[in-house]
């Protein structure tokens, strides 16, 4: 359901809508104990489905209705930048249809990355363990990540893990009340 309104929702009603958001979880995100201690983090409730890209996005209530932002808003998570690596190095073909999908449907991209910092990045020195390490050349990692920045309008997002699903909440909370103030 896309919202259309003759005049702009009360905001009583956006809050109403935001207290009904449900974090909606890609199928392909492994599930275990990690994702278990993420969608905690969230304090929001969470559904598995197949999204067509990013790992996350979110869903709302609206006037009795569900609304999806799936094809409006999605976070597509990375361990860190070993796991990035193989998706700009041998599966990049991949990952480019992914995020030309999204950009062809309008949606917003955030591309969150745990465990990394632009320092270590830009040192080479990325990865969350030191037992694998990419060969992932350092200029090529960061040339990527800017220029899929500018290619398809995305956010790049640098945090720890233990933050990553206050982080997820957040970000899909507030494009939702966005969506709503301003759709």
């Amino acid at each position: 359901m896309t919202i259309s309104h003759s005049k702009a929702m009360h905001p009583a009603d956006i809050e109403k809508a935001l207290e009904t958001l449900t974090i909606l979880v890609d199928t392909r995100e492994h599930p275990g104990e990690k994702l278990s201690d993420r969608m905690k983090q969230t304090g929001r409730p969470f559904e598995r489905c197949k999204l067509d890209y990013g790992d996350y996005s979110a869903k709302i209530t609206v006037d009795d209705a569900a609304v999806s932002l799936t094809g409006h808003v999605a976070v597509e998570r990375k361990m860190d930048c070993n796991e990035l690596a193989m998706c700009f190095g041998k599966e990049r073909a991949r990952f480019e249809r992914e995020f030309e999908r999204a950009h062809k449907a309008g949606a917003k991209i955030y591309l969150l990355i745990e465990n990394e910092n632009y320092e270590k990045i830009y040192a080479g020195n990325y990865g969350s363990g030191a037992s694998f390490r990419s060969k992932f050349p350092p200029a090529s990692m960061i040339g990527s990540l800017f220029a899929w920045q500018a290619r398809y309008n995305v956010s790049v997002i640098l945090c720890k893990e233990e933050l990553t699903g206050k982080i997820i909440k957040d970000i899909l909370y507030y494009e939702a009340r966005e969506y709503l103030q301003n759709d």
